[in-house]
């Protein structure tokens, strides 16, 4: 697999500070920013509706969760499907495909009689948005071609929209549930979408020739079987960490540990696998980017999913409030990114890579000052300190992905790029009802903040082994 040498990694700045002087290549990556974004803005509004949609359909706390672990399921599942899609058939193609997906299925998921209709169509829209990130990555390499930069700023503009949507979420979700309603955090996504695909259709290079062969092929080489395992296995090992079924615990988590196992073989043996783990397995530093990211997105859905209920439950704070208390998470990732880019440029990916990890592990520690107080300014100042590290390592670990595939190979690369963030989600998720099976309180989050720090040297020990490989 293909790469380069560190210091053909190291990024010219003085290039890079062109990318945006291209009215069409900046409209261009203005259109895939916006299309990648929606995945994430997804993933966070709805969790300001969670009250709502329990009253307006009469469910309990359990069950209300499955519109949010549809999402993150399908997503996990989509991204390395979709990536291998547009490495097939055309990242453009793709990027609009799934663009029309999203404003359809959220212009009629609002008329959804029951729940379980919901919960499909949060599904349905998650494969939608799953088509973004991974075709925007392969037409990066294009775009940046045309305009004759480094790929690093237009990937940084990426991570910059994933981070501030994911971030700013729950401010939107509230506003437009107080508004209008539930229903309003599916319409939004209708005009959004549409403006994505008009703006990818008008700005984005047009594919070059691609494979083409039937439906009947297409589903043939598409390893339903290893889509079903892959969602199987997550579903049953995280069943059994919740302890959903007290009485089957252990049993599910045989049945998921031997589902799991009976799916690498077949991803292994499938000539067009799902999860192209030969892929991983011929490549050491693209499996070490894939690991430290897993890890260190589940410290950082540690803080995004933890600190609200903390704020909420100890510090009795208002969502609104708690919302807007998330906001620096967002406007630090974003001023970090572009620095980290420069840095990158200077120091090389690893480096930055080290750098980020150590930061990330220095803001871990200190949100233990939060067992002792939850007054704003510290809350504020926390949320935008973990902000800094997240930038720089996301940026770092997405270059580093780029750069240690072949371009035939980065649609894929990409999808289970976003499907690492995915499995840290569900990884902190699952964690945090472990540690705060009894309420997020500040006991139970100094008990996450030491699993916190855990999986922050775990990050640096995996990155400290990554390099760059030689062409």
């Amino acid at each position: 697999m293909g790469g380069c040498c560190e210091s053909r990694g190291r990024l010219p700045v003085q290039q890079t500070v062109t990318v945006s002087n291209n009215p069409r290549t900046a409209l261009a990556v203005a259109g895939l920013s916006l299309g990648t974004a929606l995945n994430p803005l997804n993933s966070s509004m709805i969790a300001v509706a969670l009250v709502v949609l329990r009253g307006d359909f009469g469910l309990d706390v359990a069950a209300v969760t499955w519109v949010v672990t549809s999402f993150y399921l399908a997503s996990a599942a989509g991204q390395p499907v979709m990536g291998r899609l547009a490495d097939r058939f055309g990242p453009r193609r793709m990027f609009m495909l799934g663009m029309a997906l999203v404003a359809v299925t959220c212009a009629v998921a609002p008329l959804a009689p029951n729940f379980a209709l919901l919960c499909v169509a949060r599904a349905v829209m998650a494969l939608g948005t799953a088509t973004a990130y991974p075709s925007a990555v392969v037409m990066v390499g294009a775009i940046a071609h045309r305009a004759k930069v480094e790929s690093a700023r237009p990937l940084g503009r990426l991570q910059m929209a994933n981070t501030s949507a994911a971030a700013v979420g729950p401010v939107i979700g509230g506003l437009l549930v107080s508004l209008v309603g539930w229903e309003a955090l599916f319409l939004i996504n209708v005009p959004l979408a549409l403006a994505a695909l008009l703006i990818v259709k008008q700005a984005a290079p047009r594919d070059e020739a691609r494979e083409r062969g039937s439906l009947a092929e297409l589903l043939r080489d598409s390893d339903i079987p290893g889509i079903l395992a892959f969602v199987g296995a997550l579903l049953l090992v995280m069943m059994a960490a919740l302890n959903v079924a007290p009485g089957y615990r252990w049993w599910m988590l045989a049945a998921g540990t031997g589902i799991a196992a009976l799916f690498a073989w077949r991803e292994l043996r499938f000539a067009r696998p799902f999860l192209d783990l030969r892929l991983l397995g011929g490549n050491r530093p693209l499996l070490l980017v894939y690991l430290a990211f897993a890890v260190l997105s589940s410290v950082y859905y540690f803080v995004f999913f933890g600190l609200p209920q903390l704020l909420q439950e100890s510090g009795g704070y208002d969502p609104g409030v708690v919302g807007l208390l998330m906001l620096p998470l967002a406007a630090m990732s974003v001023v970090a990114t572009p620095w980290a880019v420069k840095a990158m440029g200077r120091f090389g990916v690893r480096r930055v890579l080290l750098a980020g990890v150590l930061l990330l592990t220095v803001a871990a520690a200190l949100m233990w000052l939060l067992t002792g107080t939850l007054a704003i300014p510290l809350v504020v100042v926390m949320t935008a300190l973990m902000g800094i590290p997240y930038g720089a390592v996301s940026i770092a670990t997405n270059q580093g992905m780029f750069v240690s595939t072949r371009p035939q190979d980065r649609g894929v690369a990409a999808g289970i790029y976003q499907t690492c963030r995915y499995v840290g989600a569900i990884t902190a998720t699952v964690m945090i009802g472990v540690f705060a099976s009894g309420g997020v309180h500040q006991d139970s989050w100094a008990r996450m903040v030491v699993a916190m720090l855990v999986l922050c040297a775990a990050t640096f020990g995996v990155s400290l082994f990554w390099r760059q490989r030689s062409a």
